[in-house]
């Protein structure tokens, strides 16, 4: 039966206190030579591992970086886990992945979990919660890196979902589509807020009436959340030709109810998504979207992170990256 080596094992089996087998792991300097090289091979021979939350406790660093997400279904955020977690692991930090499921009081426990864990810092992935309850949580941290949110005095990275509308929007226009619809996201969503801004501003430089009406909100921005609003929406307004879909999921939704009322993709209606995640290749008709690289996203926001960890950020202050969108053009929207 297998035991797990402790400190007290180390220092009795060198003949030392636990305090000085402490100094010799953290590398003090007051303790002689002789007896850290003593110390150093009792560990080697017992094979001892330090407890990580142990030492956490006492340097005050877990090496643990908290990363929560919306909805860790949503193959969007699973790659921008990725990319955090390419670029963490090789600095020696562990990820701490916590999934709210689109709750705003979930998200703030967790946020309030992770700062009784002790993590280092926290990357937070499209914040749903008001910027006074956000700036009151993440200020108890040491370091925070918001994805797709803004706030001010923390840095971000975030896909400019403006453009990605606008660009969707103009695709329409020149495809000959003239009463364009919106399945928007959640109240709280600053990606839902912006491209619903994108939508309306590019409807009204092309002169086109922006009509309240044609803007259907998503409950949860997911298949079922997108199949239930395009189906009230279509049902409501039978003259939609185009659809600008929150994300890949709502638009995937979003077929589903089309083939239902007999809508046909692409002739009838228009359906555009955003994100492309390998759903919108494979469903049919094939998504037209918009793509920003995911795994570049979280890779950066890693990089800002750990800026702010190691002290290399120090005197950068907030630090704000905005990546730009590009349209994918396929089937449900030539």
């Amino acid at each position: 039966m297998s035991f797990r080596v402790s400190i007290a094992d180390v220092a009795r089996e060198a003949g030392v206190s636990r305090q000085t087998v402490s100094r010799a792991l953290n590398n003090k300097g007051e303790i002689s030579d002789a007896t850290l090289q003593r110390v150093l091979a009792v560990i080697d021979r017992l094979d001892y591992r330090p407890s990580t939350i142990a030492r956490g406790l006492a340097t005050r660093h877990t090496r643990t970086i908290g990363l929560i997400v919306p909805d860790i279904a949503n193959a969007f955020f699973a790659d921008i886990s990725r990319g955090a977690d390419d670029l963490a692991h090789p600095a020696g930090y562990s990820l701490l992945l916590r999934n709210t499921a689109e709750d705003p009081e979930r998200e703030a426990e967790l946020l309030g979990s992770l700062e009784q864990r002790a993590v280092d810092g926290v990357l937070l992935c499209s914040s749903r919660l008001s910027d006074e309850c956000l700036a009151d949580l993440v200020s108890r941290h040491e370091a925070v890196v918001l994805i797709n949110r803004t706030l001010p005095g923390v840095s971000s990275v975030c896909v400019d979902d403006f453009c990605g509308a606008a660009l969707r929007v103009a695709h329409l226009l020149r495809s000959g589509r003239r009463r364009i619809g919106v399945l928007s996201g959640t109240r709280m969503s600053h990606s839902g807020s912006e491209r619903e801004r994108g939508y309306r501003e590019s409807l009204a430089e092309a002169g086109l009436p922006v009509d309240p009406a044609l803007i259907a909100r998503c409950a949860v921005p997911d298949i079922e959340g997108g199949y239930a609003a395009a189906r009230g929406l279509l049902e409501a307004q039978p003259a939609i030709d185009g659809l600008i879909c929150y994300n890949d999921l709502a638009a995937t939704g979003a077929l589903r109810a089309c083939a239902e009322l007999g809508r046909r993709v692409p002739d009838d209606v228009a359906v555009t998504g955003a994100d492309d995640i390998l759903l919108a290749r494979l469903v049919t008709p094939a998504l037209t979207t918009v793509r920003a690289d995911r795994q570049a996203i979280g890779a950066a926001a890693a990089r800002l992170l750990l800026g702010q960890l190691d002290g290399s950020a120090n005197g950068c202050g907030c630090q704000s990256l905005v990546i730009e969108p590009e349209l994918v053009i396929r089937a449900s929207a030539p």
